[in-house]
Protein backbone atom coordinates (compact mmCIF):
# COMPACT_ATOMS: atom_id res chain seq x y z
CA UNK A 1 0.00 0.00 0.00
CA UNK A 2 1.32 3.06 -1.07
CA UNK A 3 0.18 6.61 0.77
CA UNK A 4 1.72 10.11 -0.55
CA UNK A 5 1.37 13.78 0.70
CA UNK A 6 2.61 16.34 -1.30
CA UNK A 7 3.43 20.40 -0.44
CA UNK A 8 3.31 23.06 -2.73
CA UNK A 9 4.81 26.39 -3.13
CA UNK A 10 6.45 26.15 0.64
CA UNK A 11 8.20 29.24 1.33
CA UNK A 12 11.95 27.68 2.00
CA UNK A 13 14.31 26.82 -0.66
CA UNK A 14 14.82 23.23 -2.37
CA UNK A 15 18.20 23.23 -0.94
CA UNK A 16 17.63 23.62 2.50
CA UNK A 17 14.55 21.04 2.49
CA UNK A 18 16.81 18.48 0.70
CA UNK A 19 19.59 18.01 4.02
CA UNK A 20 16.40 16.95 5.97
CA UNK A 21 14.82 14.96 3.11
CA UNK A 22 17.62 13.05 3.27
CA UNK A 23 18.16 12.08 6.85
CA UNK A 24 14.91 10.87 6.83
CA UNK A 25 14.96 9.28 3.62
CA UNK A 26 14.03 5.13 4.01
CA UNK A 27 13.58 5.72 8.10
CA UNK A 28 10.70 4.12 9.69
CA UNK A 29 7.90 7.14 10.31
CA UNK A 30 8.30 7.06 14.22
CA UNK A 31 11.66 7.05 13.18
CA UNK A 32 11.72 9.97 11.26
CA UNK A 33 9.25 12.17 13.27
CA UNK A 34 11.90 11.59 16.83
CA UNK A 35 14.92 13.15 13.60
CA UNK A 36 12.42 15.88 12.82
CA UNK A 37 11.87 16.59 16.50
CA UNK A 38 15.72 17.24 17.25
CA UNK A 39 16.65 19.11 14.42
CA UNK A 40 16.85 22.74 14.90
CA UNK A 41 16.52 24.03 11.31
CA UNK A 42 13.81 26.22 9.76
CA UNK A 43 11.84 23.65 7.17
CA UNK A 44 11.77 20.95 10.22
CA UNK A 45 8.49 22.04 11.13
CA UNK A 46 7.01 22.38 7.70
CA UNK A 47 8.60 18.45 6.71
CA UNK A 48 7.26 17.01 9.75
CA UNK A 49 4.01 18.21 9.28
CA UNK A 50 3.83 16.75 5.90
CA UNK A 51 4.68 13.58 7.30
CA UNK A 52 1.93 13.70 9.56
CA UNK A 53 -0.23 14.27 6.58
CA UNK A 54 1.06 11.41 4.85
CA UNK A 55 0.22 9.11 7.95
CA UNK A 56 -3.36 10.43 7.90
CA UNK A 57 -3.60 9.50 3.92
CA UNK A 58 -2.36 6.17 4.98
CA UNK A 59 -5.05 5.83 7.28
CA UNK A 60 -7.80 7.17 5.40
CA UNK A 61 -6.56 4.72 2.81
CA UNK A 62 -7.35 1.56 5.40
CA UNK A 63 -3.57 1.56 7.10
CA UNK A 64 -4.08 0.59 10.99
CA UNK A 65 -0.24 1.30 12.60
CA UNK A 66 2.22 3.18 11.51
CA UNK A 67 4.75 0.68 12.91
CA UNK A 68 5.45 -1.13 9.26
CA UNK A 69 5.13 1.98 7.13
CA UNK A 70 8.19 3.75 6.36
CA UNK A 71 9.32 7.01 4.06
CA UNK A 72 9.98 5.66 0.15
CA UNK A 73 10.40 8.56 -1.14
CA UNK A 74 10.76 12.16 -0.38
CA UNK A 75 12.09 14.87 -2.61
CA UNK A 76 11.61 18.37 -2.92
CA UNK A 77 11.90 19.92 -6.47
CA UNK A 78 12.28 23.79 -7.38
CA UNK A 79 8.77 26.00 -7.13
CA UNK A 80 8.26 29.65 -8.59
CA UNK A 81 11.01 31.93 -7.63
CA UNK A 82 9.60 35.65 -6.30
CA UNK A 83 11.80 38.14 -7.92
CA UNK A 84 12.49 41.06 -5.25
CA UNK A 85 14.75 44.28 -6.02
CA UNK A 86 17.27 45.22 -2.62
CA UNK A 87 18.79 48.76 -2.51
CA UNK A 88 22.26 49.18 -2.42
CA UNK A 89 24.23 52.37 -2.13
CA UNK A 90 24.57 55.15 -5.07
CA UNK A 91 21.18 54.43 -6.07
CA UNK A 92 21.45 50.90 -7.43
CA UNK A 93 19.59 47.98 -6.74
CA UNK A 94 20.63 43.93 -6.89
CA UNK A 95 18.47 41.64 -7.17
CA UNK A 96 17.10 38.80 -4.60
CA UNK A 97 15.79 35.17 -5.51
CA UNK A 98 12.71 34.35 -2.76
CA UNK A 99 12.83 30.99 -3.74
CA UNK A 100 10.01 27.94 -3.17
CA UNK A 101 9.77 24.43 -3.33
CA UNK A 102 7.53 22.21 -3.68
CA UNK A 103 7.62 18.74 -1.73
CA UNK A 104 6.67 15.49 -1.45
CA UNK A 105 6.90 12.43 0.82
CA UNK A 106 6.02 8.78 -0.38
CA UNK A 107 5.22 6.13 2.61
CA UNK A 108 4.93 2.12 1.94
CA UNK A 109 3.77 -0.77 4.04
CA UNK A 110 7.24 -2.45 4.75
CA UNK A 111 7.02 -6.29 3.25
CA UNK A 112 7.06 -9.16 6.53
Amino acid sequence: MVSRAMHKYARTSPKKVRVILDLIRGSGVEDAFSILASLRRRPAPIVAKLLKSAVANAAEKGHTGTESLYIKEAYASQGPVLKRIRPRAMGRAFPRKRKMSHLTIVLEERGL
